[in-house]
């Protein structure tokens, strides 16, 4: 019976496609993103507006070089998230961003077929279309941009020797100002898990 299992485990590695992660060569992932940011957000006007921020679902694009075999420089991109700004349970605003990041990754060559990686990087994150709402309608709301670092971990499943199914966790730093009628009312702190699916091409 252990013979038996030794030969299917064999095959089964032989069946999967030998992919190689060399320097030179570019991939393209097309994709979802989630970005749910942490539960406590911090609060606004010396502690007596508690914010919690929403999180939001949009579609994602990576462009990744390898600079060297198996090590690459990731670009993250997406169409633009709209999260919804809360205090107590009641919305006082919403807000659009795009948070790109780019991020040193190395590939781990441990399985013909499954490619874990892992991944630091720094991201940039710019806010527009701030909008104040229910208990603040009628003022200008502002959240300024920010930059931070992120961490990235996930792994690819190659189907053949040029695409692949990706799942990965994204961890990113994002602190921002906030600003009502042009004075500072305090800072958020989003810093969101963004998990993410996508398809990869290899070039």
């Amino acid at each position: 019976m252990k013979h038996e299992l030794a030969l299917v485990a064999v095959l089964a590695a032989l069946a999967s496609p030998a992919v190689a992660q060399s320097q030179g060569d570019w991939t393209l992932g097309l994709g979802l993103a989630h970005v749910n940011p942490k539960s406590d957000n911090g609060s606004l006007a010396g502690g007596t507006v508690p914010v919690s921020i929403g999180d939001s679902t949009r579609p994602s694009i990576t462009v990744e070089y390898f600079v060297r075999d198996n090590l690459g420089i990731e670009v993250l991109g997406a169409l633009p998230f709209k999260h919804s700004i809360r205090s107590n349970g009641a919305e006082i605003g919403t807000v659009k961003h795009l948070p790109p990041v780019i991020s040193l990754q190395y590939h781990f060559d441990i399985h013909p077929a499954w490619k874990p990686f892992v991944g630091v990087g720094v991201n940039f994150t710019g806010f527009w279309d701030s909008e104040a709402k229910g208990a603040l309608a009628g003022n200008d709301l502002r959240v300024k941009n920010s930059w931070g670092l992120a961490a990235h971990l996930g792994t690819d499943y190659w189907i053949s020797d040029r695409a692949a199914l990706r799942a990965d966790l994204r961890w990113i730093d994002i602190g921002s100002d906030v600003e009502l009628n042009g004075a500072n009312i305090g800072s958020v702190d989003i810093d969101p898990v963004v998990a993410g699916i996508s398809y990869v091409m290899k070039f």
